[in-house]
């Protein structure tokens, strides 16, 4: 039998030292809401939990238990061990959870202790760790010391931010770029997932730095993924370090990031179709912000970019630049310039990449974290 390892209510440790977690709901309940560091081995599929949950309501517990027992035997019984036990192999160091840590934890334990293996499971289950997450998230926003990274579409923000210590990159976290232009291959987390994974960074922050935390200038929204009214409200009275670069080099950081880099993305993803996915997101970007561009320059810019595809077919990129350049300078600068005005936090560094970058080592690594 396995060195027996106490169940755990230390939450904390759980979250800054990512312990692998067998998550033992179902799957409809783990696509609801799970962690980074968390793999869904489930007890009873959705079906058999569906079946189960009708049971109890009509018949009582012991007959849920029952039917439970009835319908995961034999050989699915045997399969679902041992996968168990694969992850308690490759992860001798890792804790189990169901939704409270009652009795679907209790019997992965009891079949795994069957086959001479004690695993320990997460006191409360999934609904402390996500109360601890929410909990913890309003004490980052008190107590951390924000620090926002702003500048004009194509600064290259995102690179900057992520080359200095202390920064939490939230378009990362949402796996979105934040623009009409930002989606990325592989989809969004979900809202709960998205707010989990941030708590954790932030409480990372918090004990294992000092506390003052980069985050890149962001809406309420980033794609679909949503910032609390505090967390925004916090990010709106921040100091903001002002990134500027010209123009020339945000058409270039532009034409990197969502032509060449969205390209090879959608190559990796897809194979041989993967220029007709980049090629149809591309143009379906544009025409998100077809009311806002107006429908003249929109039809304009929209036969540029069909122009410019047409030729990256043939090998050439630089067609590109025509409308990139169009919608840098006439379309979000303007939008930019307004939002800065109305911008609460004081500005207190302007500066190109280099000049942020010095400003940052010398001055933030030996800031204390404070309310």
């Amino acid at each position: 039998m396995t060195n027996k390892r106490p169940n755990t209510d230390n939450y904390l440790d759980i979250f800054l030292n990512d312990r692998p977690l067998m998550d033992v709901r179902a799957p409809v309940e783990f696509s609801k809401g799970a962690f980074a560091h968390s793999t869904n081995l489930p007890l009873i599929n959705d079906r058999e939990r569906e079946q189960v949950g009708i049971c109890y309501k009509q018949q009582g517990q012991t007959a849920a238990i029952a039917l439970g027992n009835a319908l995961v035997c034999g050989q699915e019984r045997d399969a679902r061990i041992a996968a168990w036990m694969q992850y308690v192999q490759n992860n001798p160091e890792g804790y189990l959870y169901c939704f409270r840590g009652g009795l679907r934890s209790h019997t992965v334990q009891a079949w795994l202790r069957e086959q001479g293996i004690d695993y320990p499971l997460v006191t409360g289950g999934y609904k402390a760790l996500r109360r601890f997450l929410i909990d913890e998230m309003e004490h980052s926003v008190n107590q951390c010391r924000f620090f926002i990274l702003s500048g004009k579409t194509g600064t290259g923000k995102t690179r900057l931010l992520t080359t200095l210590p202390g920064h939490v990159d939230l378009e990362g976290l949402a796996n979105h770029r934040g623009s009409s232009f930002g989606r990325r291959i592989g989809g969004q987390p979900n809202q709960i997932d998205f707010e989990n994974a941030l708590s954790v960074a932030l409480l990372k922050e918090r004990h294992f730095r000092t506390g003052t935390v980069i985050l890149e200038d962001e809406s309420k929204l980033i794609g679909r993924c949503s910032l609390s009214q505090e967390f925004r409200e916090k990010m709106q009275l921040a100091p903001i370090l002002l990134l500027e670069e010209d123009l020339e080099y945000r058409v270039q950081i532009t034409l990197e990031e969502y032509v060449e880099e969205n390209l090879k993305e959608n190559i990796a993803a897809y194979g041989e179709e993967g220029f007709e996915h980049y090629a149809e997101a591309l143009l379906a970007s544009l025409d998100r912000i077809r009311k806002r561009l107006g429908g003249a320059r929109h039809q304009e810019l929209r036969a540029t970019m069909e122009q410019a595809l047409t030729e990256q077919r043939n090998g050439s990129v630089a067609r590109h630049r025509d409308w990139i350049r169009t919608l840098l300078a006439d379309y979000y600068d303007p939008m930019y310039e307004y939002q800065l005005a109305n911008k609460q936090g004081e500005v207190v560094l302007k500066g190109d990449r280099n000049t942020l970058r010095q400003w940052v080592m010398e001055n933030l690594p030996n800031q204390s974290a404070a309310a």
